[in-house]
């Protein structure tokens, strides 16, 4: 019997709905409204006899960005299919989507390493499809046997499909996956990626490859995830159903070639996985060309356009990050992760200020903190990023310490919180008022004088008991407001260390 040392194999359907004002192939609302089911409908989204789909370019041109910025290949010819099966959720018993001829194949996406200082790593993308969304079955989940019932307003939704090779080998691997593309896709400007509402989703084909004792290696069967509504619980999920299939190869010893792929639900409040079905091939969709639909024939010089139209990528900002403002990794990286917004505000902070790595300490703290403990989003910030970027201009030009730029900041942001403005007039009204003080004579006499008044402190210091300066300090910045603690301290240090 095998030791049962195993790699893990996961690959990544990602699913992501277009931001766009209408449907896919007609004119509906694409709007989240769970409030009102089954008014965003129309005959072409309900199948009806006659209607006919016209594509939606604009969806398509998303649809072209996103695989641009993954570096997929893009065919100069694409078709549509109808894919077909029958769900409640789905009136015309088929969907349009994308087969054997999809808009784009063979791309990549490059993620952070699991193992520190590892080289990063290149996840490959199989194919980016796009396609029409089903609708949504709503469920009585009191228990109590209340109907379930369809809501149609999601039929029909440009939905963008992104399949990666099996090249994820973790559970937390897969979630920082899903966390750079969902990060990109917010930088395209593509989606907004809500996963509570459903315009973000994940399905995740999981298996285990078995290394035996002889050197060869044996596959379990495939299983498909569904229901993760987060990140987090696609890692847990993924994490749990490892360890099942761990456990029932030891105890059955099934592989992939007798037992068909499945699929299983999530079940977040027990937190387990469920079996639902099995997983129907290609063949079972009897696919063909869409009918009533023409292909879309691109030409060189339309693909480049779009490429060349492209926003800077998350990862060319992070790289810049580093190289031009001298931050961290990690710092670049939390700030990047919290979207375009905040990056944009972080930027504007830098140009007004000239100090990447102060205002990165600044927005990563102070900011970020502030905005978790309120729920407000940057635009609403009441600190905006001139206003910051004033306030840490002084900082940077060695005028204000940072105790004294929280003090101005905490000042401002009171003033906001009551209703009242704030300009960068009053940053520099209230910095000036604790501007650093530069007047070495007074500053000199005021040491002198903390000395002379505490001699026995000054035994200790000559001793080694540095922290023996501590009460002298508070003397010397009482006295002389506006001086910088640690020049205080390392003269107030020399000085006795020379009397």
């Amino acid at each position: 019997m095998s030791s049962l040392s195993y790699t893990v194999i996961i690959g990544l359907e990602v699913h992501t709905q277009l931001k766009t004002k209408s449907k896919l192939f007609c004119g509906c609302a694409n709007e989240f409204n769970p409030d009102h089911p089954n008014t965003q409908t129309c005959p072409v989204c309900l199948g009806l006899p006659g209607a006919l789909p016209v594509m939606n370019r604009y969806a398509f041109d998303l649809s072209l960005r996103t695989a641009l910025a993954l570096n997929c290949n893009i065919p100069h010819f694409t078709k549509w299919d109808r894919k077909q099966y029958y769900y409640p959720d789905l009136p015309k018993a088929y969907q349009i989507s994308q087969f054997d001829l999809p808009f784009s194949e063979h791309g990549w996406l490059e993620i952070a390493n699991d193992e520190e200082d590892g080289p990063v790593r290149r996840i490959n993308i199989t194919r980016a499809h796009l396609e029409e969304d089903a609708g949504k079955n709503v469920h009585d989940e009191s228990g109590r046997g209340g109907d379930s019932c369809v809501d149609l307003n999601r039929t029909g939704t440009p939905l963008l499909e992104i399949v990666s090779e099996p090249d994820l080998r973790s559970a937390s691997e897969a979630r920082r996956y899903l966390e750079d593309m969902k990060t990109l896709l917010l930088f395209l400007g593509v989606s907004d990626c809500n996963m509570q509402e459903g315009s973000l989703r994940c399905d995740a084909n999981i298996n285990l490859h078995i290394h035996n004792d002889d050197g060869s290696t044996t596959a379990t069967p495939i299983v498909e995830l569904k229901n993760m509504n987060s990140f987090r619980n696609v890692e847990m999920a993924i994490d749990y159903e490892v360890k099942r299939q761990h456990k029932e190869f030891r105890d059955t010893g099934r592989t992939i070639d007798d037992a068909p792929k499945v699929t299983r639900g999530w079940d977040a409040a027990r937190n387990v996985t469920f079996a639902q079905r099995e997983k129907e091939d290609s063949s079972d969709y009897r696919y063909f060309p869409d009918p009533d639909l023409v292909p879309v024939v691109l030409t060189e010089s339309e693909i480049e356009a779009v490429r060349q139209a492209l926003p800077e990528t998350p990862a060319v900002k992070r790289d810049r990050f580093q190289s031009e403002f001298g931050l961290t990794e990690y710092d670049a990286t939390v700030i990047i992760d919290q979207g375009p917004e905040v990056t944009a505000y972080f930027e504007a902070v830098v140009s007004a200020c000239g100090d990447g790595k102060t205002a990165a300490n600044w927005v990563t703290q102070d900011v970020l903190r502030d905005l978790n403990a309120s729920d407000a989003g940057i635009e609403d910030f009441p600190i905006t990023s001139d206003i910051l970027g004033t306030l840490l201009k002084w900082i940077a030009d060695d005028r204000l310490t940072n105790k004294s730029a929280r003090e101005v900041y905490a000042l401002l942001k009171r003033t906001a919180e009551s209703g009242g403005a704030i300009s960068e007039t009053d940053v520099e009204t209230l910095a000036a008022e604790r501007e650093i003080v530069r007047d070495t004579g007074a500053l000199q006499a005021a040491i002198a004088a903390a000395i002379a008044s505490r001699p026995e402190a000054v035994v200790d210091v000559k001793a080694g008991k540095l922290q023996a300066v501590g009460p002298m300090m508070g003397m010397v910045m009482k006295q002389v407001g506006g001086a910088d603690p640690k020049e205080v301290r390392e003269v107030l240090i020399r000085m006795i260390q020379e009397s």
